[in-house]
């Protein structure tokens, strides 16, 4: 059975495929799909952020569509990145901006001050309009620096205290294990057989 995963994201679809590991489904991405539309994310929560993104691509493809929105909430930013998290430096900005511009932001603020948590909502929708919503978070601390090359986003700093690591230090398979879009693909795991009847 195939299911779409409404993201252009590489870094996001190796993840979510290297999740899903074990099941009989093929997974595609917009990346495939080349027409399909590109969706505003407009909401205010990543819960409407991931419906919207998901209802668009299902009625667009009559397809059982997987959508993710996920993003960092750092404590004394008030919560920010959060849905602006991929473009916090602004419209189209790189990872590599995003880390500058939570750094320069950080400025000045202690590690004890740094807490965050990264929130990831996922959703299936079915052309016949059912849904389904699974969470996950993982906290942890933002570095002063970012340390490791793997991953993407803000992996490099966001750092885990149990495993003395950031995210972009952990082996995927460990970060696979942690991580708050791993959390919330284990919660849908279930859901997903039942949908696509595999």
């Amino acid at each position: 059975m195939e299911c779409v995963l409404a993201t252009r994201n590489e870094g996001k679809l190796k993840e979510i495929k290297d999740l899903l590991k074990g099941l009989d489904i093929k997974i595609t991405s917009l990346k495939d799909i080349p027409q399909a539309p590109i969706v505003r994310e407009c909401g205010s929560s990543f819960r409407e952020n991931a419906l919207i993104k998901a209802k668009v691509i299902a009625s667009f493809t009559n397809k059982v569509v997987m959508a993710d929105d996920s993003g960092l909430e750092v404590g004394v930013l008030n919560g920010e990145p959060g849905v602006y998290s991929a473009r916090f430096a602004g419209e189209n900005a790189s990872d590599d901006e995003n880390n500058k511009e939570l750094l320069k932001r950080l400025e000045g603020v202690s590690l004890s001050e740094r807490g965050a948590t990264f929130r990831c909502v996922v959703v299936i929708v079915s052309p016949e309009g059912r849904e389904d919503i699974a969470e996950g978070e993982c906290n942890g601390i933002i570095q002063l620096e970012e340390k490791g090359d793997s991953g993407f986003g803000y992996d490099p700093l966001f750092f885990v205290p149990e495993y003395g690591k950031t995210f972009a230090e952990l082996p995927l398979e460990v970060k696979n294990r942690i991580s708050h879009r791993a959390k919330a693909m284990e919660k849908l795991k279930h859901i997903l057989k039942t949908v696509l009847h595999i």
